[in-house]
């Protein structure tokens, strides 16, 4: 599980990005004990940001009584979020011959 990735994840649940620590601890512990595909999937997630530093860059600010996502923290979640975007035809198209 990435630890970074996934106090993002929480944090962007929670009303105004602002959860306490008790419950974010909480929180932490039920994603960490959920099963091998979050551990995939925020390590999928993490792998599309390099050197993420959710403190030292500002994507989270500590508070007295808990952690607060901020707006860099929100776009940074976006793009580690995005899908690719997969080139279409549109529709009628077909696909081109192979060579022969």
């Amino acid at each position: 599980m990435n630890f970074q990735v996934t106090v993002l994840k929480i944090l962007v649940s929670y009303p105004d990005g602002f959860a306490p620590m008790a419950e974010l601890k909480r929180d932490m512990a039920i994603l960490a004990t959920s099963g091998r595909e979050w551990a995939e999937r925020t390590a999928r997630m993490a792998a599309r940001v390099q050197n993420l530093d959710i403190f030292s860059q500002k994507r989270v600010e500590r508070m007295n009584d808990g952690w607060r996502i901020t707006e860099e923290g929100r776009a940074v979640l976006d793009l580690m979020e995005a899908r690719p975007v997969v080139a279409q035809r549109p529709p009628g198209m077909n696909e081109p011959a192979s060579e022969q």
